[in-house]
Order: structure tokens, then sequence, then C-alpha cells
């Protein structure tokens, strides 16, 4: 009897695996080179950053392990203390200012009458750019007789040393990356805006209310989830920054720019401390991670609510 139950499991565990390989093979052959690119590319990387922060990496004499010494030079590092509070001050600044930008542009785009594909157009251009031509343009507007300067002065202004100066530098890094990058996430915001129901807008009409109103009871509302998506890809985008400091400030001056990233750039490829360098990179990698996994947590318990 047992034997017979045995078989009788066998066999539906059989025909099952045949029913899921039937309805999801084809799926999974197609997913295949994705999954490979994934293993080469990301999680052999991250793999290997694990493993090379416990080591002191030596190519010539060759590696040797040596515990969680990197993370205890990591801590006792004064320049990291400096690129933390950098980073998370870029962070901050980079919400204060960026982050609302590609929303209210694409909130304004959507309520135009006429022209909106040019603007979306016009909006997507700075990130076409070359980054050559974009950070050469950028230090020719900041120069201290540049536009920037040249603006300034018509409003009785003074000269500002936009890049050299300690209190403007982190500033003038911000306002440069939210005009070339803003133009992506307004076109995420568009793409959430155009999916709102029409007759939302239409009732809304019928009713009296006005275009702040529309924005307020409806688009906002309507386009929440994405606020939440990009905030956490703009927090994980910028603690990642370092070619702008790099190209407009060298970290400069005095530190003011440097980035974690960018110093985990110096310890990589200009200290050579490839053991440090990876050590660095776990510690984003935690951080980043569960940041992503609390905000992630909390869109699920707003969404339930």
């Amino acid at each position: 009897m047992r034997q017979q139950n045995n078989a009788r499991t066998s066999r539906s565990t059989v025909s099952s695996w045949r029913r899921a390989l039937q309805e999801y093979g084809w799926g999974l052959v197609f997913l295949l080179p994705a999954i490979a690119v994934f293993c080469v590319f990301l999680w052999t990387p991250i793999a290997k950053g694990i493993f090379y922060s416990f080591m002191n990496v030596d190519f010539v004499r060759g590696n040797s392990f040596v515990g969680l010494a990197n993370y205890r030079e990591i801590f006792a590092s004064s320049v990291l203390t400096k690129s933390v509070l950098n980073t998370l001050y870029y962070m901050l600044l980079c919400v204060l200012i960026g982050f609302w930008v590609p929303s209210i542009v694409s909130i304004a785009i959507s309520e135009l009458r006429w022209f909106k594909g040019t603007m979306r157009l016009v909006v997507y251009l700075p990130n076409i750019v070359p980054a050559v031509v974009l950070y050469g343009m950028w230090q020719w507007l900041y120069d201290p007789l540049g536009p920037a300067n040249q603006i300034v002065s018509w409003f009785g202004g003074h000269q500002i040393m936009w890049l050299t100066d300690k209190s403007m530098a982190m500033i003038s890094i911000v306002i440069a990356e939210t005009w070339q990058s803003f133009g992506t996430a307004a076109l995420i915001y568009l793409a959430g805006i155009v999916s709102i129901p029409k007759d939302l807008y239409e009732a809304a009409e019928m009713d009296g209310a006005g275009v702040m109103q529309r924005i307020r009871y409806i688009t906002i509302p309507s386009i929440r989830h994405l606020y939440v998506l990009l905030f956490i890809l703009q927090l994980i985008g910028t603690s990642q920054g370092f070619l702008t400091h790099m190209a407009l400030t060298g970290g400069g001056p005095n530190n003011t720019t440097l980035t974690y990233m960018y110093q985990i750039i110096n310890e990589a490829f200009t200290n050579l401390n490839y053991g440090r360098a990876s050590a660095m990179g776990v510690l984003m990698f935690i951080v980043l991670a569960t940041l992503s996994i609390v905000m992630y947590s909390i869109q699920g318990r707003s969404k339930q609510a």
C-alpha cells in the first residue's frame, strides 16, 4: 500500500514537472542569456569583491588573507569620514534641488494643449549630450568670467567662485547633474501620467476643477508609486556619484567634493589598494541593499493601507 502511494506521488510529481516545462520551458530558454549575463557581469564581480575585501591584493607577490584588516583601516581613516559626509550632503542636495524638477516638468508638459511631443524631445536633449562636451560646457559656464557670473552681475551680485569656493562647489555640481539627467525621470513620470484614465480628468473638469486641483487630487496621487521608485533609484545613483566631481573639481577644494565612490576609485586605481577598495564597495553594497529593502517594505505597507 505504501509503495503504491509512493508510486502515485512520484507520477504526480513527474506530471507536474512536465506541465511546468510545457508552460514555462520556452520562457526559461529565452531568459537563460539574460541570466548568464547577470551572473558573469554582475554577481560574479560582487562575489569576487566580497572575497577580495578580506585579502591583501598583490599582483606581484600574490594575494594574502588579512581578515578584517581592510575594514579596520577603513573605519580608522579620516578621509573616509570626510567622503561619507560629503556623499550624504551631496545626496541631500540632489533631493532638495533635483528630485522635484522632473515631476514638476512632466506635470507641466502633461497640462500643455500644444507642442507636447516637442517639449518631450527638448526635455530629453541634455541626456544625449556627450560627457566630454557636457563637462567642458559647465566649466565654461562656471568660469569666473563666464556666463553664470555675468548673469549674477546683472542682478547686482558679486562674482562667485563656483568650483573653487567650498560652500558653492557641491551645489554647482548638483545643478549641473540635475540639468543633465532630469530628462529620463521626466519621461518616466510622463509615462505614468499618460496611463491615468482620461475619464478622471473629464469628470473633474465637468465638476469645475481647475488645473491645480486636477494636479493635486488626480495626477500626484496616481503617480505616487513612481515617486517612491525614483526616490530609491536617485538615492542609489547619487550615492555612487563621482564622474562630475572628478571632471569639474577633482574632489576639491580641500576634499570638499570628494565622495565615497570617488574615494573607492582613488583607493583602487591611484593607491592600488584593491583589498581596501573592495571592502569599501562591500560596505556600500550592504547599505544600499538595506536601504532598498526598507523603502520597498514601506511602499508595500502603504499600498496595503
